[in-house]
């Protein structure tokens, strides 16, 4: 039995959950996202919960039990309060300039680099060195970041690049520092 799957979803008070012929459906104020369920799977919607429950008791079953509740619970979330994503640009020179759903990147190519949303994501862009992914379905919140990110990932000498917020890069030693430790 899992231990996240069991534990029920609460539904706020200006969220409509429906479960149909195996999709459930989360409206909320800031749009509608929709969530496959396997048929191993059973859904229950009452008295402001979604409970869901396993059919078999094998490992398949298992599995997809605490995946699928957490997909739900996030689905509830994003259509709430939203997901983001925070990125920033390391690097002399990098910045970045647009907002809504298309931005500019300058990170130290030839040229500007145009990054177009999807139809769920929008940007904000502040100090011209972050960038916010933020949109309701979580996972398309956080392909894009990494699509971002993947544009010019931080390197291991300096540090240069675009990398998540906070995000701890660690340095290598260059050719220089290993010459001067052998030499001693």
């Amino acid at each position: 039995m899992s231990r996240i799957g069991v534990v029920p979803i609460e539904i706020p008070k200006d969220v409509t959950a429906q479960y149909h012929q195996g999709t459930v459906t989360v409206r909320g104020p800031k749009g509608t996202l929709t969530v496959s369920i396997l048929p191993q799977l059973d859904i229950k919607i009452a008295d402001n919960k979604i409970l869901v429950e396993a059919k078999k008791n094998d490992s398949f079953s298992k599995s997809l039990h605490g995946l699928i509740r957490t997909n739900i619970a996030n689905v509830v979330v994003g259509v709430t309060k939203g997901w983001e994503r925070s990125l920033e640009l390391v690097g002399v020179g990098y910045r970045a300039s647009g907002s809504g759903k298309q931005i500019t990147l300058s990170v130290g190519f030839s040229h500007p680099v145009v990054f177009s949303a999807g139809a769920d994501i929008n940007f904000t862009i502040t100090d011209n060195t972050k960038v916010i992914v933020w949109g309701i379905d979580k996972k398309l919140v956080g392909e894009t970041a990494a699509r971002i990110r993947a544009i010019r990932p931080p390197e291991p000498y300096k540090g240069k690049g675009i990398r998540y917020f906070g995000e701890v890069v660690r340095k290598k030693a260059g050719k220089a520092v290993k010459a001067a430790g052998a030499a001693a």
